[in-house]
């Protein structure tokens, strides 16, 4: 799977506008706001957490950290963990630091972080550490149709 792709197809489905950006590798939110030149804030930063067997994507802004006791609570669940690198890859085809927060493309259900929506724009790696998607957060929301939660630490 060419995630790059299957995330442009499904940006052209809905007819959203978006840019992208190819620029040298940023695997950390620090590292890629700079390499966009843009606010931390705007960056969504994917990250794919292990419960109870099944995966599932968490989305917050690249200047927050994730609570996984909040996570847990959220989902009532008994053990929630970051995936493997491992397995990331095998779940969504890249690897950790490019992983683009659209669950829907990979079937996993999507938590998103509340604080994201405070940023008109949203700006994330495409699949790869050296290409980058900035769109209107409004059209992500009505794309991804995730859960929308407090999670951040």
């Amino acid at each position: 799977m060419d995630v790059f792709i299957e995330i442009k197809r499904l940006l052209e489905k809905h007819e959203c506008d978006y840019s992208v950006s190819d620029h040298e590798p940023a695997s950390t939110s620090a590292d890629a706001a700079r390499v966009r030149n843009t606010p931390i804030e705007q960056g969504a930063k994917a990250i794919v957490l292990r419960s109870e067997g099944r995966f599932l994507m968490c989305v917050l802004p690249g200047n927050k950290k994730i609570d996984l006791k909040k996570i847990k609570a959220i989902l009532d669940s008994k053990s929630v963990s970051l995936a493997a690198s491992e397995e990331v890859l095998k779940t969504v085809h890249c690897r950790i630091g490019s992983v683009p927060p659209f669950g829907n493309i990979f079937k996993i259900p999507v938590y998103i972080e509340k604080s994201l929506l405070l940023s008109d724009k949203i700006s994330f790696n495409a699949g790869m550490l050296t290409r980058s998607i900035t769109m209107k957060t409004e059209d992500y929301l009505e794309i991804v149709k995730g859960n929308i939660e407090e999670f951040s630490a």
